[in-house]
């Protein structure tokens, strides 16, 4: 009976070490798991900022501003602006005789 009683108690200390170790292995997991949480909050948090970011700097207002600084570039004047559409540069080919085929 006492070496039943040993062995009972030798599987109870093991299923006990087995339990502990089972819980250790969860705690590390849920650890890594807020972690890896915490990090994707984050991530999303600067991707959010860079949207931002390139929203602000990607502006038409900024470009032209940025062109006309560096580069010396501005908008033409009205006086200087032709606007050409389809119907008018088909009747010019047409007129000047390159749009007719012979």
């Amino acid at each position: 009976m006492a070496r039943l009683n040993f062995v009972l108690l030798a599987v109870l200390v093991a299923c006990a070490i087995g339990m502990i170790a089972a819980q250790h292995h969860a705690r590390r997991a849920f650890i890594a798991l807020e972690s890896e949480q915490a990090a994707t909050k984050k991530l999303a948090e600067e991707y959010t900022q860079l949207q931002l970011e390139q929203g602000t700097w990607g502006t038409h207002k900024r470009v032209e501003a940025v062109a006309a600084k560096s580069l010396g570039m501005k908008l033409p004047d009205a006086a200087s602006t032709t606007v050409i559409t389809v119907a008018s540069s088909v009747d010019a080919r047409a007129s000047s005789g390159d749009g007719q085929k012979k």
